[in-house]
């Protein structure tokens, strides 16, 4: 993979990421997250994630398609590429308000694991994937699955964290955290789902059933603001008939 491309995160609160992309170069990006792109940058909707070797036929394409759909994520990603002789610019967006975080993923180890909903674009050549749980009760809290997206390879990579963005580094100790609230973690940490104290605390505590554990050694990107509270709020307001 050559240089990564430049960028420019732009605003505060709800934030956008501005990429200048070289004559030839290309990027990833989920479904519904583009803003504005510059005349001369092409897009195309394609279940491969442009990690694959090329020739590898539909079928090796609709294999990586069914894993990220796996994590919940869409089956379609969008490919954006500036063929054009000069740099050109693409914007791209995340669907409620936060931060964008870069994440050169040399740095974390070439791989890390994030929650289905953080994913916004990254530098082509990034394979995307579905964790495998390590451990039958990882894969279900409260009703709902606990969806990991694996992220690999050695470009640069945009996630979005609703609220504002905490970083925590592990060194052999653990962490719990709301599942809600987890972006990403190294892949390198073990992870588990617990209960959150006793039958009680659980029912009554207004912290939730369980809560998401992460111990060893590594880095954890944490977001202020877990989106079902604000979909919580906003249902508790709409007036009752």
């Amino acid at each position: 993979m050559g240089s990564p491309p430049s960028f420019q995160v732009i605003g505060d609160d709800m934030q956008a990421v501005e990429i200048d992309l070289a004559p030839g170069q290309a990027v990833i990006a989920e479904a519904g997250t583009l803003i504005l792109l510059e005349e001369g940058i092409t897009y195309q909707a394609l279940m491969a994630d442009g990690s694959e070797p090329a020739g590898q036929g539909l079928l090796g394409s609709l294999k990586g398609a069914a894993k990220r759909m796996g994590s919940q994520a869409g089956l379609f990603l969008t490919h954006f590429t500036n063929l054009t002789q000069n740099s050109r610019k693409v914007v791209f967006g995340a669907s409620n308000p936060g931060k964008l975080v870069p994440v050169e993923l040399p740095s974390w180890g070439g791989q890390i694991l994030c929650a289905a909903s953080s994913f916004v674009c990254a530098e082509m050549g990034t394979k995307l994937d579905a964790a495998l749980v390590k451990k039958p009760t990882v894969g279900f809290y409260g009703g709902y699955g606990f969806i990991l997206q694996k992220i690999s390879g050695d470009g640069l990579v945009f996630l979005h964290a609703t609220g504002s963005l905490l970083r925590r580094e592990l060194r052999g100790e653990s962490l719990r955290i709301e599942p809600g609230a987890l972006v990403a973690f190294s892949a390198d940490l073990d992870y588990s789902i617990e209960r959150a104290g006793d039958l009680k605390t659980m029912l009554f505590g207004g912290e939730g059933l369980f809560l998401v554990t992460l111990r060893g050694h590594g880095s954890v990107l944490i977001n202020s603001l877990p989106w079902h509270r604000v979909v919580h709020q906003i249902v508790e307001q709409v007036p009752r008939q």
